[in-house]
This record gives C-alpha cells, sequence and structure tokens, in this order.
C-alpha cells in the first residue's frame, strides 16, 4: 500500500520569488501569489503544513483594477465602538501613505483564515516602488498573467 508523503515546514525547501505589479490586475496578481504563498503550486502540497515560498511584491501603487472598481469597490472595517463603521475605497488607499494595503488585502482574502494562514501573510512583503531590500535572498520573477 502506497502512501502520500506529508512534508513538515523543516522540510519544504523555500525559495524567494518576486512580483512586478505594474499594470497587472490586482485579482489575477493575488490568485498568483497567494497559490504560491500556501504552495499550491509545487507537487509536495501539503494543505496542513508551511510549505510555500516567500514572494515579493513591487510597484504595488501601479496596480490596475478593472471596470469601476477604483472608485465603485468599498473596504470597510469596524473600529469596535458604537457606529464605528468605517469605509474607504481603493482610489482612496492607493493615493494614501499605504498603498500597498490594496494588494496586502487582496492576498491575504485569499489564504485561510487560521493561523496558518497568519503564519503565510507574513511570507508577504508588499512594497510601492520598484525597490525592495531582499536581493540577497536572490529572488527569481514569477510570471503572472495579465
Amino acid at each position: 500500500m502506497k502512501t502520500t508523503k506529508m512534508l513538515t515546514r523543516e522540510e519544504a525547501d523555500q525559495k524567494w520569488y518576486v512580483v512586478d505589479a505594474k499594470d497587472k490586475v490586482l485579482g489575477r496578481l493575488a490568485t498568483r501569489v497567494a497559490d504560491v504563498l500556501r504552495g499550491k503550486h509545487k507537487p509536495t502540497f501539503t494543505p496542513n503544513a508551511d510549505i510555500g515560498d516567500f514572494v515579493i511584491v513591487v510597484n504595488a501603487e501601479k496596480v490596475k483594477l478593472t471596470g469601476k472598481k477604483r472608485t465603485d469597490k468599498v473596504y470597510y472595517h469596524h473600529t469596535g465602538f458604537m457606529g464605528g463603521l468605517k469605509s474607504t475605497t481603493p482610489e482612496k488607499v492607493l493615493g494614501s501613505k499605504h498603498p500597498t494595503r490594496v494588494v496586502e488585502w487582496a492576498v491575504r482574502g485569499m489564504l485561510p483564515k487560521t493561523r496558518l494562514g497568519d503564519r503565510l501573510f507574513t511570507k508577504l512583503k508588499v512594497y510601492a516602488g520598484p525597490e525592495h531590500p531582499h536581493k540577497a535572498q536572490q529572488p527569481q520573477a514569477l510570471p503572472v498573467s495579465e
């Protein structure tokens, strides 16, 4: 009888990838990045272990949203106080001090809502401009469809 090999985090070889988000559609980019973070692109995918790779996203402020999503999509959060429902749009977020949050929120929504998802999210590095401080890891380019 054959058994399936279940990898642990220590047994997995984790690589670094870099993605240029300039003129890439946000949803397609987030889906590809979430799959790589989770490890679904590997033949040794283990659903309950952190065997995915690290992903660096550069030029996050130049990501593309299709249709009227830039102005009509709404992000909500609650402060925890009475009447504390706050809302914002991607246009406001991309024009603010933290334009990387649009990509972070999109990818975070595609990861598991568990402790594993929290750990996977720490392996995502998002930068607004074209520069990143992870040159020593020698990241490879990750292809993302348009």
